[in-house]
């Protein structure tokens, strides 16, 4: 009977522990390396599209949204940047957008270590910048944060894909 409680415990403890290793927003890292060596990096939890309708309905449009999962995502930087014109010091941050059907805000917080909702840290906000917004050549089904060779950061997921040029600073 031991031998029997011994072997359904085992087993009920890798089920859980496979369970636990399948997040279902796993987390991810993006990072862009200026030709002097400094860095931006962002990091996100990367939910997946699982065939809903993202963007106006999972995703509110106009509403403050963690840009992610989980944890709210961050942005180190270590170097002073220009994001869309905002001058950001080097140091680290929190982001958030804004997105609509249209248009998408980049907020750019000071605030660090939050959960990422309910929004309420407008009072510790750096900026709020305009992002581009256009449609992905195909469905993104995994929530991505990429930077291109320019330190262009883009946001796609599902049929939507909003960025921001950033340039290092003095």
């Amino acid at each position: 009977m031991f031998k029997q409680v011994a072997i359904v415990t085992l087993f009920i403890l890798a089920i859980t522990s496979c369970a636990r290793a399948q997040k279902a927003s796993p987390a991810a890292q993006a990072q862009c390396k200026f030709s002097d060596g400094k860095t931006i990096t962002v990091d996100y939890s990367s939910p997946r599209m699982k065939g809903r309708k993202i963007f106006g309905d999972l995703v509110p449009y106009g509403e403050v949204w963690r840009t992610g999962a989980n944890d709210a995502t961050t942005f180190v930087t270590t170097a002073n940047v220009n994001v869309a014109g905002k001058s950001v010091p080097a140091g680290s941050y929190t982001i958030f957008t804004v997105p609509n059907q249209g248009s998408w805000k980049l907020i750019i917080n000071k605030k660090t270590g939050e959960w990422g909702i309910p929004y309420k840290y407008e009072a510790d906000e750096l900026g709020r910048v305009d992002m581009k917004v256009s449609q992905t050549p195909s469905a993104v089904e995994n929530f991505t944060i990429a930077f291109d060779q320019g330190c262009t950061l883009t946001v796609s997921w599902e049929n939507t894909q909003a960025s921001v040029q950033i340039t290092e600073g003095k």
